[in-house]
């Protein structure tokens, strides 16, 4: 009876001894120690990994029915919404799902913004963080080709046509992506394989280099403080707990909530009034009508509006890539001697605020025509944009901080527990008069139910405090 599991036991051993899955499990899960106090902003680094999952789940089974011809494209496309078993459902995930992810890739970022999460020594944890968010910019980018529908097509063509600004190389470059003088069947070719093969692999790489720097140098929290620096006798940071079960428990949590939000989006409105999914882009494409108002998708409409904002188009362009260059600069560029927003002085909360403000504004203005108001509100909010980061090195200075605590909990010692530990005791087993048969009197220790009660309601709500 018992030869199986000795032999299961054994198969197991035998690949654990060549492949080191439990090591890999324990220094990125188990053992791995997190800080006390992570809160709702920490939500959203597991939720980007989920929904990586779901687009290149959604991804592969979509490739299996469409046709990267410009032929066939578009037609592609609605043979999957209508013929396909589940076909519908499979495209609206990926297409949610392609704006969930700047969704919470940029709530992350702003997690950053907060807590000072780019500053020493987590440098290079936003470098890959932001080289990351350039390889899903050009993922996303490739595949809003792909339906081949009116928006998609003269999105691409304003897009790709901002290359040939770039003096000498421009032309040449602007036709090397495109494979041909026009948007044609050979841009659509390579735009495929881009988005199906080389740039999920970069990704992946990505992601991966992006979670073993956060895990060597360990992850910020909401106060900014280094729980490297205290460790207890075992060696376990003082104010950490092991990822998992903890956070994996607590990520369910998180992970509910927004599939919730994802499912009522993808069932009952998947085109976000056309911020997801643009009304042109179900109309198939024609090289010779062009849109009456061409836009890209909303998370690229930020950066459109500071190229619009510009009049010269070489300028423009700059303006458009320094608006990605910048973030690269950040953690050079913060001189501030806190990481914490919750200790930082009111100049940069205020600059934080109308930083938020503007990148909203820009988003929004992108998506609209192109009106006289509209471009002079665009150029005031191009230079906040460019200012809040560009001047930070100065403001950043003049801050008056406020002093950042050394653990994020007190540890008390063992003599410092004993008058609780006491407490507790005369709390669980109390102390009465009892009168004996000789008329003496005696006191005895007694159960008391209503103490013992009243110790594991604060116990229950101490642990819930730990775990939130």
């Amino acid at each position: 009876m018992n030869l199986k599991p000795t032999r299961l036991r054994m198969c197991g051993n035998w690949v654990l001894d060549r492949f080191p899955l439990a090591q890999v499990w324990n220094e990125h899960m188990a053992h791995y120690y997190a800080p006390k106090n992570f809160n709702f902003w920490y939500f959203f680094g597991s939720l980007a990994l989920l929904v990586l999952v779901n687009q290149f789940v959604t991804g592969i089974l979509l490739t299996m029915n469409y046709k990267p011809d410009a032929k066939f494209a578009f037609d592609s496309v609605e043979y999957i919404m209508r013929d396909v078993n589940w076909g519908w459902l499979v495209r609206y995930m990926h297409s949610t799902g392609a704006s969930a992810f700047f969704i919470v890739v940029y709530l992350h970022m702003f997690r950053g913004l907060l807590y000072g999460s780019f500053k020493q020594p987590r440098e290079l944890i936003w470098i890959f963080g932001m080289l990351l968010f350039v390889a899903l910019m050009a993922e996303a980018f490739m595949g809003y080709l792909l339906p081949w529908g009116q928006m998609s097509y003269w999105g691409a063509q304003v897009i790709i046509s901002l290359f040939s600004a770039i003096p000498v190389i421009g032309d040449d470059l602007a036709l090397w992506i495109r494979g041909d003088y026009v948007i044609s069947d050979a841009t659509l070719n390579r735009f495929f394989a881009f988005h199906v093969i080389a740039v999920p692999l970069v990704l992946v790489l990505l992601v991966f280099m992006h979670i073993v720097a956060l895990h060597e140098v360990g992850s910020n929290n909401p106060d900014g403080i280094d729980i490297k620096k205290s460790k207890d006798p075992w060696g376990h940071p003082v104010d950490g707990i092991p990822f998992h079960p903890y956070y994996t428990v607590k990520d369910v949590v998180g992970v509910a909530v927004f599939l919730i939000f994802f499912a009522t989006i993808i069932f009952y409105m998947p085109e976000m009034g056309g911020y997801f999914l643009e009304h042109a882009n179900f109309i198939p494409a024609d090289p010779m009508k062009t849109p009456e108002h061409i836009a890209p998708v909303w998370y690229f409409t930020p950066f459109y509006s500071i190229l619009r904002a510009i009049p010269d188009k070489f300028a423009g362009v700059i303006g458009m890539g320094g608006s990605i260059v910048v973030l690269f600069l950040l953690p050079w560029l913060d001189r501030g001697k806190v990481k914490s927003i919750r200790y930082r002085g009111g100049i940069y909360k205020k600059a934080l605020m109308l930083f938020v403000v503007s990148f909203i504004a820009l988003g929004y203005l992108g998506t609209q025509p192109v009106t006289p108001l509209a471009t002079i509100m665009a150029r005031i909010f191009t230079a906040y944009y460019f200012g809040f980061f560009l001047l930070m090195p100065i403001y950043t200075r003049w801050e008056k901080l406020k002093p950042v605590p050394s653990h994020l909990t007190t540890q008390p010692t063992l003599e410092e527990r004993i008058p609780d530990m006491i407490a507790v005791f005369n709390e669980v087993i109390e102390t009465k008069s009892v009168t004996t048969e000789e008329g003496t009197t005696e006191l005895k220790k007694h159960f008391n139910p209503t103490g013992a009660k009243n110790v594991l309601i604060r116990t229950a709500k101490n642990l819930k405090e730990s775990l939130d």
